[in-house]
């Protein structure tokens, strides 16, 4: 067994939520038992469940049926249950901070949890005189700032769903969106700051405005200084819209535990996006979990986590308000002024977590931060990391460059369940290139093509085997279903395939590998492309890459693209050590048949690789929805790349 880079004390672990919590169901973790706890919540998944409202000490009554043993769009879990979502989240008031906010070098802003209060009442009527009622939408383009918390938790109070984007998002993007689920308000900013530049939005959001027949309101936020003025009809400012209404008590209307409280999108790059709808009680059950236990935070303390508003962490986020947490929010370029600014804030503010992506801790190794050596991180007990399959070399990078003694918890999910199916867990070791533990009341596993069980050291499909709380309800326009059934259910009948290419180790944690629908297939031996990325992060030289399979004589051929660093060429003498550096650090089956150099790397705006995308385009196929990507035009660099010829 390797040695692990971190390990809990014997006082760190008993001074755990996910000791108390094992306690309250009459499980001991004395001798490392884990896997008793996972075991007993996946067996015992509705009482699992059930503990964790009572251990969060949740709003409302989950009523006396637990669930029926269903799996996908038709699984119910306390169908007697009656609560609000808002509710829950908005437990606290005083004169404590909620919301710590930081729009680049340009805002800085704190909200009280008592203003947060007042200022969701004052929503909750504005949109209630605009005759928003339980079940229809409520959107927002708007930054990572409390404005977008205001808005959902007032929508959520009185039971109408709420979806977003970020702001620099394209026209036509939004509006693949939000046009599928026919919004009746519009809150969107009038401008954002990213890398110092600001970006005015007015004649964005007009476009948007008159692609939107359903829209009855829409509200102008000013991010600075004066809100700009629209033409477009039914346009008002936001003080305006909230002029006429004094903050009083708020009201929260009861619903059922499957209430439909937002709708998050599929990353498109295949197609129109999937509206994904997500039920109030499976994600305040879900986030509840992962916060308090598997993350480790008590109420009081701080959460900080990089994120734009177009990505499932921010929803992950702001749940942590449910958990009694104070939220730190930054909106803008996680490199502007200086590319030490997220620990900075970090340094500043002393959240208990730091959640980054991947792709940023990727990039901070590339300038060589040293953080331990330039920031008091005192505050921070766990760093959290999600997005794309971290690499080991990042694992090392956390513990020689960040901090010594910190909880590294790689998650891996998605935004079809707005959770995780592994993660980190406060009580067990980290070990390099490992995520920790499957996911509490998760019945993880790796699948082969026939749908067998396999084991340690064996890669196959990433696979959950029972229902949890936090499946999507279903998919917006999907009445019978099929479409929702077709994205997670025709490979294996009643498990549900997440699409990832994965394995479980000896230290019984898992490694991504990388998307299967991606996989590289060169020859019939399957390969996943984060084995590939793994090496290629080691070569100085080269700043990202992406990698596809090309139809190429009959058979698939590898290609590897690379950027590399600024004034470099792809010689022989660096392409020579990048192959080097796959066959030695992999296998020389993960050499690829074919390197070339990119200017650009294209990824969708949550940071993530658009491998299928990249592969579209080398076989000049039709790339469908590029308004996903964050620089679609990158992609012609691909179609038209001399080597591929």
């Amino acid at each position: 067994m390797t040695k692990p880079l971190w390990t809990p004390t014997a006082g760190q672990r008993e001074a755990s939520n996910m000791w108390a919590f094992a306690e309250s169901v009459g499980i001991s973790l004395a001798n490392n038992s884990y896997s008793h706890l996972h075991r007993w919540s996946v067996e015992q998944s509705a009482d699992y469940w059930r503990a964790v409202w009572d251990f969060a000490g949740g709003i409302g009554d989950l009523g006396r049926t637990n669930s029926n043993d269903r799996i996908g769009p038709a699984s119910k879990f306390f169908p007697d249950a009656t609560l609000n979502l808002a509710e829950n989240y908005l437990k606290r008031s005083g004169d404590e901070t909620a919301l710590l906010y930081r729009g680049e070098n340009v805002i800085e802003r704190s909200v009280t949890f008592a203003e947060l209060r007042n200022s969701v009442s004052q929503v909750q009527q504005a949109l209630r005189a605009e005759g928003v009622q339980s079940g229809d939408r409520v959107a927002t383009l708007l930054p990572n700032g409390p404005e977008a918390i205001i808005v959902f938790l007032a929508a959520a109070s009185i039971g109408a769903i709420y979806s977003s984007t970020s702001p620099d998002f394209g026209a036509s993007g939004v509006v693949d969106r939000f046009g599928q689920i026919e919004p009746k308000v519009l809150i969107a900013t009038d401008s954002y700051f990213y890398g110092g530049t600001k970006h005015d939005l007015v004649e964005k959001i007009e476009q948007i405005a008159s692609k939107l027949p359903s829209l009855r309101k829409i509200v102008l936020v000013e991010y600075t200084g004066r809100a700009s003025q629209s033409s477009t009809p039914g346009t008002i400012s936001l003080q305006e819209w909230l002029a006429p209404f004094s903050p009083c008590a708020l009201e929260f209307e009861t619903f059922g535990f499957d209430q439909p409280v937002y709708v998050l999108y599929s990353s498109g790059t295949t197609g129109k996006p999937k509206c994904i709808v997500h039920r109030a009680g499976g994600v305040l059950l879900k986030h509840w979990s992962e916060h308090l236990l598997h993350c480790n935070l008590s109420p009081g303390e701080r959460l900080m986590y990089f994120t734009t508003t177009g990505w499932m962490m921010w929803n992950w986020l702001v749940a942590g308000l449910a958990s009694g947490l104070s939220l730190v929010l930054y909106d803008g370029s996680p490199f502007f002024p200086g590319p030490s600014r997220l620990f900075d804030l970090a340094e500043e503010l002393e959240p208990q977590l730091l959640g980054v992506s991947a792709k940023f801790i990727e990039a901070a190794m590339k300038e060589q931060l040293r953080p331990k050596e330039t920031h008091d991180l005192g505050s921070v007990r766990t760093i959290a990391s999600t997005g794309s399959p971290l690499a080991p070399e990042g694992f090392d990078w956390i513990y020689e460059s960040v901090k010594e003694d910190v909880h590294l918890a790689s998650f891996s999910g998605g935004t079809d369940i707005c959770g995780c199916f592994v993660i980190g867990d406060p009580t067990s070791s980290v070990f390099r290139g490992e995520i920790q533990r499957p996911a509490l009341g998760m019945d993880v596993a790796i699948f082969d093509d026939a749908g067998r069980r396999l084991g340690n050291n064996s890669q196959g499909e990433l696979v959950c085997c029972n229902s949890f709380p936090s499946m999507p309800l279903k998919f917006w326009d999907d009445d019978d279903g099929k479409k929702y059934h077709a994205a997670y259910f025709d490979k294996f009948p009643d498990v549900w395939h997440h699409g990832d290419f994965a394995e479980w180790t000896e230290n019984s944690g898992m490694i991504i590998s990388g998307r299967s629908d991606s996989t590289l297939n060169p020859g019939g031996i399957r390969i996943g492309t984060a084995e590939i990325y793994r090496q290629v992060d080691a070569v100085d030289e080269v700043l990202e890459s992406i990698v596809i399979g090309q139809e190429w004589e009959s058979d698939t051929r590898v290609v590897l693209f690379v950027r590399l660093r600024d004034g470099l060429e792809l010689d022989e003498t660096i392409e020579a050590k990048i192959r080097r550096q796959i066959r030695e650090g992999a296998t020389p089956r993960h050499v690829p048949a074919l390197i070339a150099q990119v200017p650009l790397i294209p990824r969708t705006r949550s940071g993530k690789l658009v491998e299928l995308a990249v592969r579209d385009a080398v076989h000049g196929r039709e790339v469908k929805n590029t308004e996903a990507i964050d620089d679609p035009s990158a992609l012609n660099l691909f179609r038209e790349h001399p080597a591929l010829r």
